[in-house]
């Protein structure tokens, strides 16, 4: 055995049990091999995208998934998908070959590009400890919520390697938290009279929920999540859901008022905070987090606990005297029950003359999708809508690939989630310009056969740029387009598809629902172009 097949085993063995990614010369053997030792190789059509399924798809299911890509070029074809998947702490090994010689075109200093982009670079380098470093790089993954760049040199995946089987180590137990730093979590739980715990990507594991649920209840705290995290408490009164850009006008209220604030496994930054506007000068400010380097890294403390979400949240009730109302009075809680939603917010439709307004058209699709969905958006000006006004089950119902802010992922991001909970409906949000740029993996959801709803906020533009230049007076023909036909570009690549001008021209899709849904089925909507979303500003604050 060589180099790249053992490399590919051991990977299986060590629990990768899906692979997304483009196969070259470089990276054949070793993705045949993984395929053989019992992993699901998905093909996309352009690396960017098989990074972005794999990040997805490890997000979903919280287990290490694995990208297989060509060395050189089709290392740096996967890398935005890459960067946003190391900076969102995605559980992740990306396989490449590696051109080592400067004579070769494939050349590039690919262990440094992945360090750039906060990957954890590793060059196999000797037969002898390659099974090793490859169980290692899964740990790592596994461990350390990293994404971990596995090189396999050219002139070394040909060499024999001695038989020896490595297994994978026990994964490492989070330390417990400090009882000295619990009793001053507690103490300002007893003191706080309106509390909220804002949830991040961190309180996403195995009994978080219910952990932070029963110390809100004692200590009457209202919650809410940042993006990532969206569905997290649904079901309970005391949701707030988003806090944030996206964050409703009562959420905003409520958030504001608190007088202590406690962010779960959150980096409490400018998006969850409003650049810390949406936070009191006079609260208290707390950070739970794994990493004690993580706490303070966004905005100033009251002071942090380190520890896993769950151990930290059991400790803090344990030692809470009693129990307290705290925020949850009977006016917030009518109040929610009113105003929890977006779609509770009064707006006046601006749709007309052949143009819907976004707002109206994800009201209606969020009352024709089913309930059991999960939601992958893209970047742009309308992404706030389909991200706020189409609601998820809970948190594994949203998968949004937007820690590095680049459009045109959310195709690739459904494709991952789909395949990573078949369970549910996948619905994709794309403005034309992400759409575009994702088109190549239309094909790749016709042949998975997946029962995809895809839908195009179309205002054929670069609408983010034509809201914050355009009243400054400047010029705007760079980022103006002329209306493109969505749904003739889907059906030519085997989808149903619809164009929508009108709410009632959703009617069609209320027939593929009823049907077989063999078809995955685009929506070409041709919404206003007016106005900009409520959360723009807030966006271009960040830049």
């Amino acid at each position: 055995m060589n180099v790249a097949a053992a490399i590919g085993g051991a990977l299986a063995r060590s629990g990768v049990g899906t692979v997304f990614g483009v196969v070259g010369s470089g990276n054949f053997e070793v993705t045949n091999a993984m395929v053989a030792a019992g992993a699901r190789f998905v093909a996309a059509r352009h690396e960017g995208g098989a990074a972005t399924m794999a990040d997805a798809h490890a997000r979903m299911t919280g287990a290490v998934t694995a990208l297989s890509v060509h060395q050189g070029c089709g290392f740096t074809n996967a890398l935005t998908g890459v960067t946003e998947a190391a900076k969102s702490r995605t559980p992740m090994v990306v396989v490449t070959g590696e051109a080592t010689s400067p004579r070769s075109n494939f050349f590039v200093d690919q262990p440094a590009l992945a360090a750039a982009v906060g990957a954890v670079p590793v060059r196999v380098t000797s037969p002898g400890d390659a099974v090793a470093q490859a169980v290692a790089a899964v740990a790592t993954a596994r461990d350390e919520r990293r994404v971990v760049v596995l090189n396999l040199p050219l002139d070394v995946q040909g060499l024999p390697v001695p038989g020896a089987h490595v297994p994978l180590p026990a994964a490492r137990a989070a330390a417990a938290p400090d009882p000295a730093e619990v009793a001053r979590l507690a103490d300002a739980l007893a003191r706080a009279r309106r509390p909220v715990f804002v949830a991040g990507r961190g309180s996403r594991g195995p009994g978080a929920r219910a952990a932070l649920e029963l110390l809100a209840d004692r200590c009457g705290a209202l919650l809410a999540t940042s993006a990532v995290a969206r569905g997290l408490f649904r079901g309970t009164p005391w949701d707030l859901d988003v806090s944030g850009g996206f964050a409703t006008p009562l959420a905003a209220e409520l958030i504001s008022g608190a007088d202590l604030v406690v962010g779960w496994g959150c980096a409490l930054n400018m998006w969850t905070t409003r650049h810390g506007r949406l936070i009191a000068d006079d609260a208290v400010v707390v950070q739970v987090d794994l990493e004690r380097e993580a706490l303070g890294r966004q905005r100033d403390l009251a002071f942090g606990v380190v520890g896993d979400v769950r151990a930290v949240a059991g400790a803090a009730a344990a030692a809470l005297p009693g129990e307290a109302a705290g925020y949850r009075t009977p006016e917030v809680r009518r109040a929610l029950a009113e105003r929890r939603r977006w779609r509770d917010e009064p707006f006046r439709d601006a749709g007309g003359a052949g143009q819907v307004d976004p707002r109206a058209l994800t009201i209606a699709l969020d009352d024709l999708l089913p309930a059991e969905r999960v939601v992958a958006v893209d970047s742009g000006n309308f992404m706030g809508y389909p991200s706020m006004f189409l609601d998820v089950p809970d948190e594994h119902g949203f998968c949004f690939t937007q820690a590095f802010q680049s459009v045109g992922l959310g195709l690739a991001t459904a494709i991952g989630a789909a395949l990573a909970r078949p369970d549910r409906l996948p619905v994709a949000a794309l403005g034309d310009g992400g759409a575009l740029m994702g088109a190549a993996e239309l094909e790749t959801v016709v042949r998975l056969g997946l029962p995809m709803v895809v839908v195009v906020y179309d205002d054929a533009a670069y609408g983010a740029e034509v809201h914050h230049f355009g009243p400054a007076g400047h010029p705007l023909d760079t980022v103006r387009f002329p209306e493109d036909d969505f749904a003739a570009i889907a059906r030519g690549h085997g989808f149903a598809a619809l164009t929508v001008r009108d709410v009632a021209d959703l009617a069609g899709v209320s027939d593929w629902l009823a049907g077989r849904r063999t078809r995955p089925l685009l929506i070409d909507a041709k919404v206003t172009r007016q106005e900009p979303s409520w959360w723009l500003e807030e966006a271009f604050r960040g830049h």
